[in-house]
């Protein structure tokens, strides 16, 4: 989808349908005082210049992304959409194009690729009418997130037969202006990731993509690790059936990360980003992880298996001594890892976790900006005995029946090694088993893209100070 900004009135621009919130502007429009009322959350009535929708929001920023979504898919047979604005929000008209070009891309995203027949037609292009041109680049950076937010919202919506660790790999070694490596974790002496990956017949392998643009300084260096078990089985903890039928999603991490490189790579951030994505299934066969199996990590430290369903943390095990060992200062991990995570914080909130207070504070941050919002959580030496094993150095959950989010992070932090690190447990926004009233609708969020590219963004204005 194309978003473009223009000082003309919306009823000039050419468009299929013509787009106002509730209120002074779709009145001036030809909006009748009924419309208002009936627009829950959409209501279309018909002027001389085109259809106009009257979209009911909230004037904030949430707000303003949900209405230009409803919008775009209020535009049934495609073309263009002209969104009014409306200088009596209380909003600047910087932050409400940011957020109605975002929202627009967003809304604008069809799951249904994998239907037979021609796709439906879709939104080619949305004006913003009433701003200055100098807002163009507001509205262009806005979309890119968007798109590559929605790229990631494929890749999780995607087949599992389609998207296993090989079909990762192949889309990511397709994305431009980045230096992808694959590498195969039994050679690289990864050995949870190895062991992990060995119950299925589509080997596992470690997804290396690099950012490196000219002139970016030695520090810092941000390494971004996404976990990506494209099916999760829960292996001989088998999962229920009402649980299984979501394991597609168990690889969000992983499909954020490699999208948030794309972005990055677009933007041209003036900063070193590694994404380090430990690929893999965790399959139910002979050659599966056992209980009370005990396996070598990277770093060294052995494991005692005692819950084959907790893989993500393994695989992640490797990925961040693996990151932290290629140079990176400063870490953050994604991934779908508990569901007490989704129990406690539900579908709009993920949880993240960081010895360093002020850099679990400058993630949060980050995230909240964006719109993938975030909420800290602790740390405490009181939960590393939890995970002490009496067979090897560590095992991989506590036995008990509390503290899961909490146990998972202190495991992570074994690995994590020197300087900066912070683990956001995404499960809940990840996949989204309602429609939450949002932009976003049901299934694949892309949740952390945004994050992320807020992340590096903010680092690399940092560094050039």
């Amino acid at each position: 989808m194309q978003v473009q900004v223009t000082a003309s009135d919306p009823r000039e621009v050419g468009a299929d349908l013509i787009a106002a919130a509730v209120g002074t502007r779709a009145s001036e429009l030809g909006a009748p005082e009924r419309a208002a009322a009936d627009a829950d959350p959409v209501a279309i009535v018909y002027t001389d210049a085109a259809p106009l929708a009257v979209v009911a929001l909230e004037p904030d920023i949430e707000g303003l992304r949900t209405g230009a979504a409803r919008a775009v898919r209020a535009c049934r047979g495609g073309g263009t959409v002209a969104w009014a604005l409306d200088a009596s929000l209380p909003l600047p008209v910087e932050d409400q194009v940011r957020a109605l070009a975002e929202g627009a891309v967003v809304g604008g995203y069809d799951a249904r690729r994998w239907r037979s027949g021609t796709p439906p037609p879709g939104v080619q292009r949305f004006v913003l009418c009433g701003c200055d041109g100098d807002l163009a680049g507001v509205a262009d950076r806005a979309a890119l997130v968007a798109r590559w937010t929605n790229i990631a919202r494929e890749l999780v919506d995607a087949p599992p037969n389609v998207i296993s660790p090989t079909g990762l790999a192949e889309r990511a070694a397709a994305l431009p202006r980045l230096v992808v490596e694959t590498i195969d974790p039994s050679e690289a002496g990864l050995g949870a990731l190895a062991a992990v990956g060995a119950s299925s017949p589509v080997p596992p392998l470690l997804l290396v993509l690099r950012h490196e643009p000219p002139g970016a300084p030695d520090t810092p260096r941000l390494a971004l690790v996404g976990k990506a078990v494209t099916f999760d089985t829960g292996g001989y903890f088998l999962k229920p059936q009402s649980d299984i039928v979501r394991q597609k999603a168990d690889m969000a991490g992983g499909a954020a990360v490699v999208a948030a490189l794309g972005a990055i790579a677009e933007l041209g951030l003036p900063l070193s980003v590694t994404g380090v994505v430990p690929a893999c299934e965790n399959m139910l066969s002979g050659s599966a992880i056992r209980p009370t199996d005990v396996i070598r990590t990277a770093a060294g430290l052995t494991v005692e298996v005692t819950n084959p369903d907790a893989e993500g943390r393994l695989i992640l095990a490797d990925a961040l001594w693996y990151a932290r060992r290629g140079g990176a200062t400063h870490l953050v991990d994604l991934a779908t890892l508990t569901g007490a995570l989704r129990a406690g914080m539900g579908d709009l909130y993920a949880g993240v976790f960081s010895p360093d207070e002020t850099w679990r504070e400058t993630v949060v941050q980050a995230g909240n900006a964006s719109g993938d919002l975030a909420w800290p959580w602790p740390l405490h030496p009181r939960y590393r005995p939890l995970i002490d094993s009496t067979v090897a150095d560590l095992r991989n959950t506590a036995g008990k029946s509390f503290g899961f989010p909490i146990v998972a992070a202190t495991f992570l932090a074994q690995f994590a090694g020197q300087g900066p690190w912070a683990h956001v447990d995404m499960l809940g926004p990840a996949w989204l088993d309602e429609d939450r009233g949002d932009a976003f609708g049901t299934g694949a969020s892309g949740y952390g893209v945004r994050m992320l590219v807020e992340l590096a963004t903010r680092m690399s204005t940092a560094a050039a100070v």
